[in-house]
């Protein structure tokens, strides 16, 4: 079991490490390490999640993709952090994610609702073998960020 996650973990780390390695470091003020609880992670993945699908629904690919890269660097922390969370559950969560980066840069919208739906099932799919069956993702019925613009940019 171990060495299944272990190999989960390289393989999600495989298709998530680009947005993780393109972030600019940031050095800690103290020598100890701060670690994010899950629920943290979970509550920005979240956020993530809600921009994706509205910049989507917009058709603002450079923000979807943006939004994307900031999810997958997300899962890979929460993976990477957190190695209580089931194999089949990190694992899962790569076909979705390729299939929006996909659906982004073709540029298509009738994709990216789909995919964004698979990875919706994803997440809930690890709510429910995790216990927190309780914490339920769906489509976003109203824009949090009012003071954001989904529109893509005028050229």
């Amino acid at each position: 079991m171990k060495l299944s996650r272990s190999i989960a973990a390289v393989l999600l780390a495989c298709c998530l490490a680009p947005a993780v390695f393109a972030q600019p470091k940031l050095e800690a003020s103290t020598a100890e390490e701060y670690v994010p609880r899950l629920g943290d992670i979970m509550n920005a993945l979240q956020t993530r999640h809600i921009k994706l699908s509205l910049a989507g629904k917009a058709q603002n690919w450079e923000l979807a993709a943006y939004e994307l890269s900031q999810l997958k660097a997300g899962l890979l922390e929460a993976a990477v952090m957190y190695q209580g969370i089931p194999v089949s559950n990190v694992t899962t969560m790569t076909a979705p994610v390729q299939a929006i980066a996909d659906a982004v840069a073709a540029r298509d919208a009738g994709r990216f609702l789909k995919a964004s739906g698979e990875l919706r099932a994803g997440c809930n799919g690890c709510h429910q073998t995790t216990q927190r069956g309780f914490i339920v993702i769906q489509t976003p019925t109203a824009a949090p960020f009012g003071d954001q613009s989904f529109a893509p940019r005028a050229k």
